[in-house]
């Protein structure tokens, strides 16, 4: 079975909210970032969310602009990425998604691609500028894969396109929570809760909700009416604030953040 799926019925065996941190890949460094991902296993986190950095971001903030432009300006590369991710998996089975421009996807070749990212141990992609009406191929190759394609809905969706998302998505689906790019906000939209009853109605597939979630009171919010709760730039900014400092002491900096968001998405105390 593959991890998201596993992980997903376990949480709901549990009556649990799944959180799911979004990381720049290899940010601030590859070494780092693999025991970054790590830590926050162990800390509680279910999934985690691997943004492959592009030059051009389709939905990202200034935030996680910011630390795409970093890990470039290091010389990351997708080979870099895999490789990082096989050093994860030496210590750790938590579920990873990458989310990926199909720029990128397209030009290493989407099946190898996805068989590449499969056989090093991720499970799954996002692919926010790929209309899923156009990815029939790559959701074959996928299905073959056992590799999840998780897709986007946003509070904008029309129903017609609802029916055919629910549909091909696997994994869980990605609700963006407010419409606009990635980043913090100071309040949830008050149509949130309406939204995501609604969404659940039409699918069996887990709703995870992202974008502006970021602190542990909103994170409790989303945990609420959610099968999991996504923060992204929240935590690169906490990882930027902490990238100078030596590794152990940027990890559990991090961590201590984090542990909020995860106790704040699940309702622990």
């Amino acid at each position: 079975m593959n991890r998201i799926d596993k992980c997903f019925k376990e949480l709901k065996l549990r009556n649990e909210t799944g959180f799911i941190p979004f990381l720049t890949a290899c940010d601030p460094t590859p070494s780092a970032a693999a025991d970054i991902i790590v830590d926050l296993d162990k800390r509680g986190a279910d999934v985690i969310e691997l943004g492959f950095p592009y030059s051009d971001p389709i939905a990202d903030g200034p935030v996680i602009q910011a630390s795409y432009n970093r890990v470039l300006a290091n010389g990351i590369t997708t080979a870099t990425i895999f490789d990082m991710v096989k050093e994860v998996r030496k210590r750790s089975e938590i579920p990873i998604v990458a989310m990926v421009s199909y720029s990128i996807v397209y030009r290493y070749g989407y099946k190898k691609f996805i068989e590449a990212a499969q056989n090093i141990g991720i499970d799954g992609a996002t692919i926010p500028d790929l209309p899923v009406e156009e990815a029939d191929k790559i959701f074959d190759i996928a299905k073959k894969n056992d590799f999840k394609i998780v897709c986007f809905v946003a509070p904008t969706t029309t129903d017609n396109r609802l029916d055919i998302i629910t549909t091909r998505s696997e994994g869980f689906l990605y609700y963006i929570a407010v419409v606009g790019i990635t980043g913090t906000r100071k309040a949830l939209p008050e149509d949130l809760d309406e939204n995501i009853k609604k969404l659940k109605n039409r699918t069996q597939c887990p709703v995870a909700v992202g974008f502006g979630v970021s602190t542990p009171e909103q994170a409790n919010t989303v945990g609420k009416i959610a099968d999991g709760v996504i923060v992204g730039s929240a935590i690169v900014k906490e990882i930027e604030k902490n990238k100078d400092l030596p590794v152990n002491s940027l990890i559990n900096n991090l961590g201590s953040f984090t542990e909020k968001l995860i106790h704040g998405a699940k309702g622990q105390s």
